[in-house]
Formats: structure tokens, sequence, C-alpha cells
């Protein structure tokens, strides 16, 4: 028996990185995944190779329309929704406050934030009916603390993403709907090279992201980079009734990145300062 069997997940940037990952591992856990993204050929390629219990769906995020249209092609092909993964994502262009430009802002908020938001507003009434749910939304440690993402607006928006989680869990606890967010560290995908200026064909070519993962697995405590498994093993928690009494809160996924230091960094500084201070 798999972790999810007969439950119906929606999962948003699925054509590749995280929610890709998350799809498969889902479907092999027993669920039926309706896939959605931008890219379509991606995204039929990933519901056909995940078989009749997947389906592909077309959605832009940013667009009221077409999120509420994902969800109700959901709802008409299986009947229910128990799980919302609301993971599309763009990395925001590099750059603080005297970067920012009007319109740049305004189209990264409307995939960052307002995404997130349109997908709770159309899948909350849904779970309310059936009295049962769980929405995860990705947040990053961009949003937990200053100085974790080089794009200020995608810093804020995971921040405001990660709040509104809490808001929204509050307002649907009492019909047994959870939400929760996810808090990537540095996981290396595709979006994580083109947020170090990969164009779209470089970030998903074949290793585009070996050399990434060689130069990140010093980045955190644990001694490894962070990968698109990582994050989908926490969703598959939050998805499943192993997290029934979770809710509300945000999941760190990151290593240890931003719990502290490595301890063998803190001890030769100490050593360090401790010689340094033996010889005055």
């Amino acid at each position: 028996m798999g972790r999810l069997d007969d439950k119906v997940a929606v999962i948003t940037g699925a054509t590749s990185g995280i929610g890709r990952r998350t799809a498969e591992l889902f479907a092999k856990e027993g669920a039926y995944v309706v896939v959605s993204g931008r890219r379509k050929v991606e995204g039929q390629a990933l519901a056909s190779s995940l078989g009749p219990q997947a389906l592909y769906v077309s959605a832009d995020v940013a667009e009221d329309e077409q999120v509420e249209n994902l969800i109700q092609t959901a709802m008409d092909k299986f009947g229910r929704i128990d799980c919302l993964f609301n993971n599309a994502g763009i990395p925001g262009k590099a750059g603080g406050v005297e970067n920012l430009e009007g319109g740049q802002i305004n189209s990264e908020l409307a995939v960052l934030i307002n995404g997130v938001l349109y997908g709770m507003k159309h899948v909350a009434p849904i779970m309310k009916r059936q009295g049962s749910g769980t929405i995860i939304n990705t947040g990053s440690i961009a949003g937990q603390r200053a100085g974790y993402g080089v794009s200020l607006v995608y810093s804020l928006a995971k921040a405001a993403v990660i709040h509104a989680s809490k808001c929204v869990a509050m307002e649907l606890a009492e019909h047994k709907i959870r939400v929760n967010s996810l808090s990537p560290g540095a996981i290396v995908t595709g979006i994580f090279g083109k947020a170090f200026g990969l164009d779209d064909a470089q970030a998903d070519a074949d290793g585009a992201t070996d050399d990434l993962l060689d130069r990140f697995n010093g980045a955190q405590p644990y001694p490894r980079a962070g990968i698109a498994e990582d994050i989908a093993r926490a969703a598959l928690f939050l998805a499943s009734e192993d997290s029934e009494f979770v809710t509300g809160t945000d999941i760190l996924v990151d290593g240890g990145m931003i719990a502290g230091r490595r301890w063998s960094e803190t001890m030769a500084r100490w050593e360090g300062l401790s010689q340094a201070l033996a010889q005055t």
C-alpha cells in the first residue's frame, strides 16, 4: 500500500525540478496526480509517463481564471482534491532595491504570491465540502532570513507565502484542512541554475546542474547539496496522514543552512582567534 492511495493531488510548477519529482513520488505512492505548468510538451510527457492516474493541465498561475480552470478540471476528472501543492515559481531578477523595475515587480509577484493565493482560493471551498484536505505552499529560506536570496522581490514574496500559509491555516483548521509551507535551501534544480544566470535551454540540459551540485556541497552543514528529491519527500509527509496534526507551520529543508555555521568552521575560527590572542 502507498501512503497516498486513492488521494488526488494537484501540483503546479510540475514540468521540472521539485514539482516533477514530487509528481513522480506521489504517483508512486498511489495518488492520482494532476500536473500543471506552462510548458505543454514537458507536461504532457510527464503525465504520459505516470500513466492513466495522471492528467496534465496547462495553466499560468499568475492568471486567476487559469488556476480556477485547473482546479475545476481536476474535480471534473477525479471528483475530489485531497492535496494542492502550490509549487510554481520563478527565480526573480537578481538585484536589490535600487535595481527594481515596476514591470518586473508586478510580473514576479503575480507568479510568486498571486498564484499561491489563487490556488488556495479555488481549492478551499472544495476541501471544506469534503471536510478534509491539505495545502502545501513552497516558501524559501530567502523568506525566512535576510541575505539568503539574490532577488529582493523573490525574498519578500516568499516571506509573504510563509505568512499567508499560516493565516489560511488558521482560517481552515476547523474544517480539518491543513495548510503548511516548505522552505527549501540550496536545492540544485533548473530554476536554481536560472537564478545564477543560465537561460532556459542551459538550465534544462542534461548535466547542467552537475557543476552546481559540486559547488554547493559545502554550502550548508550537511555535507551535500540539496536535490529535488529532498523537497518531494517533505511534501509527501505533508500530503499524507502522517502529518495529520501538523498545520500552520513552515518546514525547513535546507541541510541546516540557516541554523548556523558548520562545527568545523566554528572550531577553526575559535582556534585561529585563540592563537592570535596568545601571540599578543
